[in-house]
Formats: C-alpha cells, structure tokens, sequence
C-alpha cells in the first residue's frame, strides 16, 4: 500500500508538471499570434463565394489564394477571387499544390497560365505537403527535388522572385531542409510555436485551420489563418522585395 502511494504521488506530479508545461506552451503560442500585427488567410473553392469587402473589415491584411494543382487542375473560384480582391486594400497571393505525379516545368507552365504576375502582390506559392497515398509512403526526395527545382526555376524567371515554399513539419523534413535558401518559408503548424528543424527562419506561419470569420458560403464554415513575421513596415518592405 505504501508502494502504490509513492506511485500514485509521483504520477499526480509528474500530471502537474505536464499541465503547467501544457498550459505554458499554450500561452507562448497565444503571446506570438499576438505579437505578429500583419495577419492573413488561405482560401480555395472550399470557401466558394467570398465578399473580400467583409474579410478586409474583419482585419485581414493579406491573402494566399489557391490558383492550380497539378499539370491541369485550375481552382474554379481562383479568377473570380483575385478579380474581386483587388477592390479591396487586401494584399493577393497565389498559390499552387504540388503533385509528386507531373513534372514541375508542366505544373509551372499550368500555374503561369492562371496568374497574371500584375495581379498578385505576393511572391507565387508552391505548396507541398504529403496527399493520398503518400502519406503512408512518401515520394522520394530526388523525384520531388527535380519537380521543385524545375518548378521554381520557372516560377523565378516569370515573376522575378523566389517563390514561397508552403509546408508542413513533415514534408520540410523530407524534402526542404537544408534547401532552397533562397525561398521563404511559409510553415503550417497549428498546434505549437513553430520553428523549423534545420533553425532556419520563417517568413508566414499557418496558425490555424478552424477559425471562423464571415463573408464566405462555401461547404467549409472554417478558414485557414496566418500571420507574417514581421512589423506592418517589415511587410511593405518585403512587398518591394527589400526584405
């Protein structure tokens, strides 16, 4: 009995320890949000019909708008979005997800034909994250370095800037660490402080998945959000690429 009292004491505090560190990290993440002023959001057709006059008063500064996938795939809601957004003071962005299944000079000739460089503010996005079947098993990384270099290189001689890489923890492991210095890092981790495992720095981070503001009706209630890691003045300096 005295034996199982020991245990049960040191489990209860080992449950303490573990709920005040839980609570800890939970605030540092609130604490970085905060501490990030210039805040924006991702969409595609899951949103479906977005009033950007509503999401402009709701203190949305900038926006990641999908605009392909693939070798052929165009988002059908993309022309629409970034036709509207520019009656507003919201900066557009244009991103495109990448396929491990077409070659990155056919998904970058794909997402030139859907965005004209004069209606994006941003630099173009390139999202890679495991899909499908590969998330059990992942493509390797010479295949997916060969669609990324080809990629970028066309997306740089384009648009006259380095892409943005959008990814997550698990994907930078396997295809983006140590590479692509010249890209900036565009992180989704919505459940801690993120910070990326070869120590570089990120640019954007996706915070969340399931915040709800108005001025969409598409079959998805939530949208995703980001903040730029930087002042309002850090953020117009990276808009002319002095940052």
């Amino acid at each position: 009995m005295k034996k199982f009292k020991i245990v049960l004491k040191m489990l209860l505090v080992f449950l303490l320890i573990a709920f005040i560190a839980y609570q800890m990290a939970v605030k540092l993440r609130e604490d970085t949000i905060k501490n990030h002023e210039v805040r924006g959001v991702d969409v595609s057709a899951y949103q479906a019909e977005i009033d950007w006059k509503i999401l402009e008063a709701e203190g949305v500064d900038f926006a990641f708008i999908k605009a392909t996938e693939g070798s052929s795939f165009k988002d059908r809601y993309f022309e629409k979005n970034i036709k509207n957004i520019a009656d507003t003071g919201i900066v557009p962005g244009a991103y495109h997800f990448l396929s491990f299944e077409s070659e990155g000079t056919a998904q970058a000739e794909n997402f030139i034909s859907s965005v004209d460089k004069d209606s994006i503010a941003l630099p173009p996005v390139i999202d890679i994250e495991l899909y499908g079947e590969f998330k059990t098993k992942p493509a390797s990384a010479e295949k997916v370095g060969k669609i990324m270099d080809d990629m970028i290189d066309a997306l740089y001689e384009e648009y006259g800037r380095y892409p943005i890489i959008y990814t997550t923890r698990r994907a930078y492991l396997l295809y983006i660490s140590g590479k692509y210095k010249n890209c900036d890092i565009w992180i989704s981790d919505v459940l801690s402080t993120p910070s990326l495992p070869d120590g570089r720095e990120w640019t954007f981070w996706q915070y969340s998945h399931t915040e709800t503001l108005s001025g969409y009706n598409g079959e998805e209630e939530h949208i995703d959000m980001n903040v730029f890691c930087g002042t309002r003045e850090e953020f117009e300096d990276y808009l002319r690429g002095e940052r």
